[in-house]
């Protein structure tokens, strides 16, 4: 693998910083671009992945407010909406060519509303796990407890909020509907119980809600030249994104892929977190190729 080259392309109130691992001379061959994404996490946490991509061109960025990539008014919510048009300029900006493209959790949910828009641009998306709590059967309860998490957030700060939502997206089944009424001991996570003030967390005051509680259009998403794969871990099911993934699937129409491990089953060790990085690459590129 060559180094890594870094670059950044403006977008409306922001400045987008994404970075390029080229293969080694002449292993790619005719593949396009693979551009693997997350949201809120930023680029460092696909390393193991891209790593295991030596024969493709690797495209990570940062996504707005997050990293590297700045925004204007980092107090403010930043939309689905708005990071697929970053990623539709940074694939503008590599040469407008279409990309295979990877997206997990919230990264999921911006790359379907990028190939809802702008499909002629993805040549396959793997949607790994998106968050979608519009599509689950107990639909106005997983809203409830996300905007319970956001209320907490901005009544009570980091701590009690994070840990509200560390419970919530572990929760194997339904999402009851007191969710938002049960106490959450921050200190049970060794997260902060202390508030320090500060409101423009990229996770719970920039990307929860909107996120979350994004809706789809699927009938752009059926129509799209796109092939669009559903993937969800095998050691996440019953959870919060895992059932995301099912219901989006269901709703363009194909079947979900099971992937290996877990939400973070890419992890190798990024974030303290151990994945199935190998297998979870495997299973990867077979979507890719099939």
């Amino acid at each position: 693998m060559s180094e890594i080259k870094s670059y950044t392309v403006a977008a409306p109130g922001a400045v987008i910083a994404y970075d390029v691992r080229q293969p080694e001379t002449g292993t790619a061959g005719d593949q396009p671009a693979l551009l693997v994404v997350g949201s809120p996490m930023d680029a460092s946490g696909f390393v193991s992945l891209a790593a295991r991509f030596p024969d493709r061109t690797v495209v990570t960025y940062d996504p707005r407010g997050t990293g590297r990539s700045t925004k204007a008014d980092p107090s403010t919510e930043s939309t689905p909406d708005q990071h697929a048009d970053d990623l539709h300029r940074v694939i503008d900006d590599l040469g407008g060519a279409p990309v295979d493209l990877f997206g997990s959790s919230g990264g999921a949910v911006n790359s379907l509303a990028l190939v809802a828009k702008h499909p002629e641009q993805v040549r396959v998306l793997v949607a790994h796990e998106p968050p979608a709590a519009q599509v689950l059967p107990e639909r106005e309860e997983a809203l409830a407890a996300t905007a319970a998490i956001s209320k907490t957030y901005q009544e009570k700060g980091f701590g009690p909020a994070m840990a509200q939502f560390i419970a919530v997206v572990g929760l194997k089944g339904e999402i009851p509907a007191d969710f938002g009424d049960q106490p959450v001991d921050p200190a049970m996570f060794g997260l902060p119980t202390e508030d320090d003030g500060t409101r423009n967390d990229a996770l719970l005051g920039q990307n929860l809600i909107s996120c979350t509680h994004y809706e789809h259009d699927f009938d752009a998403l059926r129509a799209a030249s796109t092939r669009i794969v559903i993937a969800v871990g095998v050691e996440s099911e019953g959870e919060f994104a895992h059932r995301g993934g099912l219901g989006v699937a269901e709703l363009i129409g194909v079947e979900p892929t099971v992937y290996p491990s877990n939400h973070a089953g890419f992890l190798g060790g990024e974030y303290g977190q151990q994945g199935d990085p190998d297998g979870f690459a495997a299973a990867l590129r077979k979507s890719l190729s099939e």
